[in-house]
């Protein structure tokens, strides 16, 4: 077993198995060597290092892939995709480019002499091998401010598809998210134009996701050739092993599946929210293509889909409609079946929001009638509710097609099976074929899922989906007051009775003559004031503020609570005032005043269904229902109360329920569920998967019991859970948590005794200012590489995370390890959430010195000036003498040097924003600091080197006025000498024509730089003609015809990137 793999060996690695049998990939090495940054000889074919296409390659697979279509019209494409995209919303390039992968580029032709179109392909989608697969490692691309070189690309035809950033294989991988793939979208956003994967990998662990998605996106591709195949964790780290990144490239960079899932796994949700599918989806769709391909054999009975709540179902249904529509000829009929008008609403939003249906096509049914006029035509998609396949009882329902291309989709399909129904719908459609999605199948003696729909065709569990990161885990707080159920089962015909909210007078008097009375217990007034009070409570004082849901046992008791909370709620806030009042520090004020505020702007609603046909039963009650209609019907700022729960940012954050939004209701903030409804299996399953969503910040969802259902969940988890087989439950007791926190306090730990710390130290010094001195030196020792700063953030940013998800149980249980506090002091150090006066102190110091410089607001247009700490300062004015001798003598040098650093950065994208010249400074500072990082430089001289580096930026900014230029004229004179050897009498020849080009194009802006010049040819010839008036007449002899067009050129890209990007003075102007 090998505990350590390089970078360099795993990139090896990695292009020595794409360069063999099966995958067969053409292998481009460039030189990682910063000499070779501005080399364009470097086997990629690109004629600027800003292009992140591979021209060449691209233009040679059009012709091949498009044989019928003209060259110039491929070469026209080939120059379009070849530009610069960085001044453009890449979020919105990503998706118009997809389009054109996937849907082909409408060109127009000539066809018997008039005028035609046709359709260019940039990837060969049914014939894999006919496209060209390229991977490039380290090749260097020009950003504008900074160079930078991806470990791995993946080009399909020329274009990057596929992005991989490596790390050996002691980092942890979020590091190169925080650190790398987040820089390099910043640095150099065209990179991702064409992006369809991002993979991060240290070798023993692997994950992939969108470029535009959060690390908590971010999954694993462990499965190489079936969803069966059993994947042992602990051997991903062992290299006689397959480790993770081979189970990658061997699972997805497979010419065939890697095109596969190009044009059938990549969504866009409103054409923004990129969504890409991960290995269970992938597997489970495409298994279920292989059974739609045998549906005759299968006597139309296509499967049972069961892939647990939270895991992306609903997009899995999606990809199949929109894979069957592209790849299987026919003219289909899709019938999405739900029970629920709010499952079916929120169904046939993804499929609009998708694109895979427009969103005025007429495509959910009315009413029954209008549902059997619908099916007996040929419609693409019929989105509707069992129930309105409603029948006269006494009549035999008829048969409205026997079409054979019709597929039934139904959605949670172990409710929706109601017997008579579900025949009627059969007797409807005798011929269609039907798949079955549920996260819940109904087992055991009621496994009619099955019976129904056939064998599972992919199954995808609770267990699963938690250790693969799709979901995340759940934990349970039992709370007083329980009601401990006397029987060890409930009766499932009370169970049944009571999932649904509206019921009717025979099941009412079923449910006040069941023998349990446990209903009885439970929606006794002084019960449900206790959980009412306890919510209260609970609710504000939670870490991570999600959302929450209160599920009651019907719908007038999510009434009656709503308004016990509302009562309670104000109490607490008023109590909590009370507290503050009396608080003895200003941390401790702040922290209530905090809570109090979130209090006081948190919205609550009641959502049930059917409140109109129940006034008077409310009214019996003492309950007023009027103003729940109200708000349930209510539209504030376009949005409903659905979407406004949705919402992260909206104030509405706590909903009391019954039944309605316990299934198919996908709220990803949704961290907590008050659970006080009795409930079991399925019905269970679906009501607390409700918090397992995957989001930003979310480490698990918490379920608050007040009902005990805790004995039934046991036996869901096993049912569902993990299907079956022996292991941990993935849902457990908070208690558990705390466990989870002190192993990430073990870790930070051991990472701190790496860097020298000894927490021990810190925590025995008895004196407050040695403590704190204490501290600081960690927090100076941990500040100095930059390595180091993100590896401990990353592991206490999970620390902290859990920690905020125990809250208020930890408090409540007491809860101690005395190294948490010193290592959550240190992250908030790092992440600027507490005020170390110390710490400040030695920031303060080196501030001062940069602030010496600081100037009027008034700043002329030509002075060389950046912002730093909300302050203007002048460059020309910093003493690097002073500098020198504060760094010498500074205590803290580490804390004063990241400070000069952050500095640094902004005088370099200000400098760089007036003369793109300069890029070669930005490169300067990341080398000086990169060779730091990897100890390659003692302290002693990196501190010279950032010092020569900031006079030599100083001697920059005076270079204008020493050239008797201005900062405009300076960075044309800079592009026009640039790669040429002159005579001091060609360099003034060179100046004037700097000054001539500037003038020209001032004075004659309006007429130039009409809106969008860039995008028509017309308007650019016209800036170009100005260009090459100006140098025919100033430029020296030495510029031959060669160089002539080359520089005039050069401009002209210039100015294109300045009106596209909105900077310098083309920018401002365009």
């Amino acid at each position: 077993m090998a505990n350590y793999i390089s970078e360099n060996d795993i990139e090896q690695a990695i292009l020595d198995k794409l360069n063999k049998a099966p995958f067969n990939y053409d292998i481009i090495k460039c030189s990682a060597s910063a000499d070779s940054r501005d080399n364009l000889n470097d086997g990629t074919g690109r004629t600027d290092k800003r292009q992140c296409v591979l021209p060449v390659i691209l233009n040679e697979a059009l012709v091949r892939i498009n044989p019928n279509i003209d060259k110039d019209i491929i070469d026209g494409i080939t120059k379009d995709l070849s530009r610069d995209f960085t001044g453009t919303d890449i979020e919105d390039t990503n998706y118009k480019n997809y389009k054109k992968i996937r849907d082909k580029i409408q060109v127009k032709i000539k066809k018997n002499g008039k005028e035609d179109f046709d359709f260019v392909q940039l990837i060969d989608f049914d014939n894999p091998e006919n496209n060209t697969f390229t991977a490039v490692s380290q090749m260097w691309i020009q950003g504008h401010y900074n160079y930078r070189r991806p470990d791995i690309l993946i080009f399909v035809n020329g274009l990057p598809l596929v992005f991989i950033e490596l790390k050996n294989s002691i980092v942890k991988i979020e590091e190169a998210y925080n650190k790398n793939l987040l820089s390099y979208k910043k640095d150099v956003p065209n990179l991702f134009a064409f992006n369809q994967i991002c993979v991060l990998s240290n070798g023993i662990e692997t994950r992939m996701g969108a470029f535009n998605a959060t690390y908590d996106y971010f999954f694993e591709w462990l499965k190489v050739e079936s969803e069966k195949e059993k994947v042992n964790r602990e051997e991903l780290n062992d290299t006689d092993k397959k480790i993770s990144v081979e189970r990658f490239i061997d699972g997805l960079l497979n010419k065939e599946r890697l095109i596969d899932y190009i044009e059938n796994f990549i969504l866009f949700e409103k054409q923004r929210t990129k969504i890409i599918a991960k290995n269970h989806q992938f597997f489970g769709v495409n298994n279920l293509m292989e059974s739609f391909k045998k549906r005759k054999e299968l006597n139309g009975k296509l499967g049972v889909f069961w892939h647990t709540q939270g895991s992306g179902k609903s997009y899995s249904m999606v990809m199949f409609a929109r894979k069957v529509k592209r790849k299987i000829n026919g003219n289909f009929t899709f019938l999405i079946i739900t029970d629920r008008e709010d499952l079916d609403s929120q169904i046939h939003k993804n499929f609009v929001r998708t694109e895979v249906i427009g969103d005025k096509v007429e495509c959910q049914p009315k009413n029954s009638s209008q549902l059997r006029d619908y099916l007996k035509t040929n419609k693409e998609f019929i989105f509707t509710l069992i129930q309105k396949f409603q029948y006269d009882r006494a009549k035999e329902y008829p048969v409205l097609s026997t079409r054979d291309d019709i597929i039934v989709m139904v959605d949670e399909a172990h409710r929706t099976q109601y017997k008579h129904l579900a025949e009627n719908m059969r007797a409807g459609i005798p011929n269609a074929n039907f798949i079955a999605f549920t996260g819940t199948p109904l087992l055991g003696s009621k496994r009619l899922t099955n019976q129904w729909f056939g064998d599972y065709v992919s199954e995808y569990n609770f267990s699963q989906s938690v250790e693969d990161g799709s979901t995340v885990p759940l934990f349970y707080s039992r709370r007083v007051p329980t009601v401990e159920l006397e029987n060890n089962y409930l009766d499932d015909d009370v169970l049944e009775i009571i999932e649904d909210e509206n019921l009717t007078d025979e099941e009412v008097e079923k449910l006040e003559n069941s023998s349990s009375r446990i209903l009885e217990v439970i929606k006794r007034d002084d019960r449900l004031d206790k959980i009412a009070q306890d919510i209260a409570h609970h609710f504000p004082r939670r870490g991570f503020l999600g959302k929450g849901m209160v599920v009651s046992v019907d719908k007038f008791t999510a009434v009656k609570m709503y308004d016990k909370v509302q009562h309670y709620w104000s109490i607490e806030i008023q109590n909590l005032i009370k507290e503050r009042n009396k608080a003895k520090t200003k941390e401790e004020r702040d922290d209530l005043t905090k809570r109090i505020n979130y209090m006081q702007n948190v919205e609550m609603a009641v959502v049930i269904s059917d409140a109109n046909t129940d006034e008077e039963r409310f009214a019996e009650q003492g309950l007023d229902i009027s103003k729940h209609k109200a708000k349930m019907a209510e539209i504030k700022d376009g949005k409903d109360l659905e979407d406004r729960f949705k919402d992260p940012d909206d104030n509405f954050s706590l909903v009391f329920v019954c039944a309605m939004w316990l299934t198919g209701f996908d709220v990803k903030n949704l961290s907590t569920l008050y659970l006080d409804k009795p409930m079991k299996s399925h019905t269970l399953m679906q009501a607390i998967a409700r918090a397992n969503r995957v989001y930003p910040g979310k480490p698990c969802g918490i379920i608050v019991d007040y009902v005990n259902v805790f004995k039934y969940m046991k036996q869901a988890l096993s049912d569902y859970g993990s299907g079956g087989d022996d292991g941990e439950y993935p849902a457990k007791d908070i208690e558990s948590l705390k466990s989870m926190i002190d192993s990430c306090v073990n870790e930070g730990e051991e990472f701190l005794k790496s860097m020298g710390i000894n927490l021990d130290d810190i925590i025995s010094e008895t004196d407050t200012f040695s403590k704190s001195a204490s501290i600081l030196d960690a927090y100076n020792t941990i500040i100095a590489t930059d390595d180091a700063k993100e590896k401990f953030k990353v592991i206490t940013n999970t620390m902290c995370n859990l920690y905020e998800a125990s809250k208020p149980e930890i408090f409540e249980q007491h809860w101690k390890n005395p190294k948490f506090s010193p290592l959550k002091y240190l992250h908030d150090m790092f992440n600027n959430s507490v005020s170390d006066e110390r710490v400040n102190k030695a920031k303060q110091q080196m501030s001062e010195l940069l602030d010496r410089s600081v100037t009027s607001s008034s700043i002329e247009s030509n002075s060389e000036v950046v912002i730093h700490q909300g302050k203007v300062i002048d460059l020309s004015k910093l003493d690097t003498d002073d500098l020198r001798k504060e760094i010498k003598t500074a205590p803290y040098k580490a804390i004063e040097i990241d400070n000069l650093k952050e500095y640094l950065k902004k005088a370099l994208e200000q400098m760089i924003n007036k003369n793109v010249e300069r890029v070669k400074f930005s490169e300067r500072f990341k080398g000086i600091v990169d060779r730091y990082n990897s100890g390659s430089s003692e302290n002693e001289d990196y501190y010279e080197q950032l010092l020569q580096l900031i006079e030599d930026l100083k001697a920059e900014s005076n270079r204008a006025n020493f050239e008797g230029l201005t900062e405009e004229e300076l960075e044309l004179y800079d592009l026009l000498v640039k790669g040429k050897k002159l005579t001091k009498a060609e360099e003034q020849a060179v100046k004037l024509a700097a000054k001539g080009i500037y003038t020209k194009l001032t004075e004659e802006r309006a007429e130039l730089f009409v809106v969008d010049w860039y995008k028509d040819d017309q308007p650019k010839l016209k800036v170009k003609q100005a260009i090459e008036k100006v140098l025919d007449d100033d430029l020296p002899l030495c510029y031959d015809k060669e160089s002539f067009n080359s520089k005039t050129n050069l401009l002209l890209n210039h100015f294109i990137d300045m009106s596209i990007q909105g900077y310098g003075w083309v920018g401002s102007i365009a």
